[in-house]
């Protein structure tokens, strides 16, 4: 299946940003724009027809993740979930707790609502730093914990790096201190298998444009005790966390998209990405000797990601350069003046190194063809500088 949003255009690697939407998504959610336009709280049937179409999207949400349907909990994007996760368990705190430990490489959306409980609400912070491969060290983690610990929140694995972090071992050593895990699970949803009680995690988050659904839909799972206060409130839908009338065509497309990833980790989707990756990774380094770098973790990684530093090469003049691709700079351009990725500086990169970090993400619809036409142009855009 070729997707037709990628036939005329560069070659998309930048799946970590957003994915295209599945032609099988779409084809799932619009009978619910259009026939099934119902409110699922009314009784007559254009409701439950919406009823029905949002209870199996709940069910294959939790079919990926082994959870259970009714612990998931439909929200308008994963910043959102991420923040009935943080601010909800805070808030809701019986004892009170007022202490949180996050990691130097969360997303902006924890980060931010991190400082924002620290602002609001009085809450202590504390952001634990990463090695040079962008592993929170468990040691760390456990000499940080104390009595007045509400939640640990650390993502499943880095949006810049692919980075995978031990979750199971960071969950367990928040639970020995009394303390609720969180993970942010957007990258590796649908990428990695994820059971929830292999992890032992109590929340997480799932999102639907990093997994072929469109923007604006995502899901927390909320493990069965786990007290929240709610993000909006009102009617009572989405167990009260969430109220208002629930977008039942998101909903849905989040649904497809689950099972549809639930199909393709069964197949060993990972492992073409990965063969895809590795390829890129070798051509890029026996091309450029000595100057290809691997930024993050070599081993523990998502399957689809690759974030090299090109030295002699800084990260937008390439990418630049390379019109018949997208991919993704870990700099950011302020009034033209580009700073490096404060992921990478966390990881103890110095600023030039930084500079000249290029992130590649695969997906779906990559293509071996896709990536030997990446190295040329990758190679002949660095050789030029």
């Amino acid at each position: 299946m070729i997707h037709p949003g990628l036939t005329d255009g560069p070659i998309y690697l930048d799946y970590n940003a957003t994915t295209p939407v599945d032609p099988r998504v779409v084809d799932a959610m619009l009978p619910h724009l259009i026939t099934g336009f119902g409110n699922p709280s009314s009784s007559y049937s254009y409701g439950t027809d919406a009823k029905e179409g949002l209870a199996t999207a709940r069910t294959q949400v939790a079919t990926l993740i082994g959870a259970r349907p009714d612990e998931i909990v439909f929200t308008g994007s994963g910043s959102e979930a991420n923040l009935l996760a943080l601010r909800g368990v805070v808030l809701a705190s019986p004892q009170p707790r007022r202490h949180v430990i996050t990691q130097a490489t969360e997303h902006p959306a924890v980060l931010e609502t991190c400082r924002a409980l620290d602002r609001l609400h009085g809450v202590r912070v504390t952001v634990l730093p990463v090695d040079s491969e962008g592993l929170l060290d468990p040691a760390d983690l456990a000499a940080s914990l104390d009595e007045d610990t509400a939640l640990v929140s650390v993502a499943a694995a880095n949006n810049e790096t692919g980075t995978l972090q031990p979750i199971t071992e960071l969950a367990e050593l928040a639970h020995r201190a009394g303390a609720v895990f969180h993970t942010d699970a957007a990258q590796a949803a649908g990428k990695i298998p994820l059971a929830i009680d292999e992890l032992g995690v109590d929340l997480l988050t799932v999102v639907g444009h990093k997994m072929y659904a469109p923007k604006g839909i995502a899901a927390l799972y909320v493990r069965d005790g786990v007290q929240l206060e709610p993000v909006v409130y009102g009617g009572g839908q989405e167990r009260g966390l969430r109220s208002g009338t629930e977008n039942v065509a998101l909903a849905v497309a989040l649904g497809v998209a689950a099972q549809l990833a639930t199909d393709d980790l069964a197949s060993g989707c990972g492992s073409r990405l990965a063969d895809l990756r590795d390829l890129l990774y070798q051509r890029l380094r026996d091309a450029l000797p000595g100057r290809v770098h691997l930024n993050g973790a070599e081993r523990a990684r998502l399957p689809n990601t690759l974030n090299v530093s090109i030295e002699q090469a800084l990260s937008h003049e390439l990418l630049t350069a390379t019109s018949g691709l997208a991919a993704s700079t870990g700099s950011a351009c302020h009034s033209g003046t580009h700073t490096p990725s404060p992921v990478l500086t966390a990881m103890g990169l110095d600023r030039e190194r930084a500079l000249a970090a290029v992130r590649i993400s695969l997906g779906r619809w990559t293509t071996p063809g896709d990536i030997e036409t990446a190295v040329a142009e990758l190679i002949k855009a660095a050789a030029a500088q």
